[in-house]
């Protein structure tokens, strides 16, 4: 993604004398090396995550994701690519019918080919549906494991080094910190690792589409993200935040509309590219976008901690309202709750504005769009731990509530041994890396109010494991948890929201020139 030379700050701030600070043996080698051994730590945690079951292990007849991502390549390396999203007698959408952007079809079809190599009975027509074996296992746990190698790790490195480069408040200690957080990302590794997606492909090209911008390769950025937007149509989630940040630089240069025309031939000259199989007929483009926005789904999807599913307790929105009015509710609802922090971008971009942008930005759309998952926590998250730093108690308040929010997902999945593991681990090193971090940022977790919910957080843990729900409500605990989480979350979004406001005033006078 490019080199971004180190700082000689970076290079020589270091408190070699300080043994109580964790690695501080190894921080003297620079950040290069601290990155390669955190890298190999993190690699090691997501191998011992995949030996855990999988999403559907074992369940007919639609199994769950797993079989979802191996029935793609299935599909990609057996069909041309004008039939990938079409209904036919070979093509049985009702089936895992694929459902995201062409790029995801793509990566399908490289890994497919890939399967076919070592084992093709498990990317074979008709006769691979359900297909399992540890062989194949292997196979597929690989091309998560090589996704996240190829894409994500150095998307992460060329993020700390073009956002930390040449600021002099962090130590080489808090870049160690830093680069452990994004890489030791429970939820992340969870999800791809354990239940079985791709995240890591299309959160790592935006956390380069970042890393690029912060940089001022704004062009570079645009590719990537629109990238990202390509591979995983929930990327659209940070979409107003790129917007709003670069329309604010593009505003403060000599010719702002140059500019913007510059931005738009990037994206839709990536978009054209990547879609091109599919724009030879309008009716073709119209069956598989249609493919992309599946409403028919509903509004949320299980006990998502969100607005919708959280206020359905009292008010039954899926039987009150047409999908149609849900859908221009939801979309009134997100756009209003994502504008006042477009509009502080806009005023005045700033890289540290960026990412609080990206964290309102894709809170927003968690908790008011529609056909929202569990999963979808991962979007928040990712500018949450990018802002670890500037905000190390919000960041771990947040890290603590979304691993509740998935882990009634990650007990479906038998993935509760995994789940209790790298739960303790992260908290370990973040606490063996965090000495006196905390002070930091304007927020605060430790007042009796937050220590009462993370004790009934805890709490909650046990009681789902152990205490059966009454058979009147099934899903009590679920509820329960939803709705913890959901208080939690409307906090640290309402936070962040005037956390980003306060910047403008923080803003070096250079921000608010124009740029050349």
């Amino acid at each position: 993604m490019g080199e971004v030379k180190e700082s000689k700050t970076m290079k020589n701030k270091v408190d070699l004398d300080n043994h109580d600070d964790a690695f501080w043996w190894l921080i003297h080698k620079g950040v290069k090396a601290i990155f390669l051994s955190i890298s190999l730590f993190a690699l090691l945690v997501r191998l011992a995550v995949s030996l855990h079951p999988y999403s559907g292990a074992g369940n007919p007849p639609k199994y769950g994701d797993y079989e979802a991502q191996r029935h793609w390549m299935e599909i990609t390396i057996n069909l041309p690519a004008k039939d990938w999203y079409m209904n036919s007698t070979t093509n049985d959408l009702n089936y895992w019918g694929l459902d995201y952007p062409p790029l995801t079809a793509y990566q399908s079809f490289i890994h497919g080919l890939f399967l076919k190599l070592f084992d093709s009975d498990s990317v074979s027509l008709f006769t691979s549906r359900g297909y399992e074996s540890y062989f194949g296992k292997l196979l597929m746990r690989w091309t998560v494991l090589s996704s996240d190698v190829l894409i994500f790790f150095p998307a992460v490195f060329y993020f700390v080094l073009a956002y930390f480069s040449g600021n002099s408040r962090f130590h080489k200690s808090d870049i160690a910190w830093q680069i452990a957080i994004l890489l030791i990302n429970p939820c992340l590794i969870l999800i791809d690792h354990g239940h079985f997606q791709y995240n890591c492909i299309s959160l790592g090209l935006t956390v380069g589409a970042i890393a690029a911008i912060c940089t001022d390769k704004d062009l570079v950025g645009s590719f990537l993200f629109t990238l990202a937007l390509n591979h995983k149509q929930m990327s659209a989630y940070f979409a107003p935040a790129f917007f709003s940040h670069l329309l604010g630089k593009c505003m403060r240069r000599r010719k702002p509309i140059v500019e913007v025309l510059k931005l738009g031939v990037v994206v839709l000259g990536t978009f054209a590219i990547i879609w091109l199989p599919y724009l030879h007929s309008v009716d073709t483009l119209l069956q598989v976008l249609s493919r992309l926005a599946p409403f028919e789904r509903g509004l949320y999807e299980d006990y998502v901690a969100n607005f919708w599913c959280t206020t359905s307790v009292l008010i039954k929105w899926k039987r009150l309202f047409s999908v149609k009015l849900l859908k221009i509710l939801s979309f009134t609802a997100t756009l209003s709750t994502c504008l006042p922090s477009m509009i502080q971008q806009i005023r005045v971009p700033s890289n540290q504005g960026f990412l609080y942008g990206l964290l309102c930005s894709s809170f927003s759309f968690y908790l008011f769009s529609f056909q929202v998952h569990e999963k979808s926590i991962l979007l928040p998250l990712l500018p949450a731990s990018m802002l670890a730093l500037d905000e190390p108690s919000l960041f771990i308040h947040f890290l603590h509530y979304a691993l509740l929010s998935i882990f009634p997902l990650v007990v479906r999945d038998k993935l509760v041994q995994a789940y209790l593991a790298i739960y303790a681990l992260t908290f370990l090193i973040i606490n063996a890396l965090n000495k006196g971090k905390q002070k930091g940022g304007g927020f605060h977790s430790g007042g009796v109010l937050f220590g009462c919910f993370l004790f009934c957080s805890l709490v909650l843990h046990v009681v789902y494991l152990v205490v059966r729900p009454p058979e009147r409500y099934p899903f009590l605990f679920e509820a329960v948890i939803m709705l913890l989480c959901f208080s939690q979350f409307i906090f640290l979004v309402i936070f962040s929201n005037v956390k980003q406001w306060t910047l403008s005033k923080a803003v070096p006078q250079m921000h608010k020139q124009k740029l050349n």
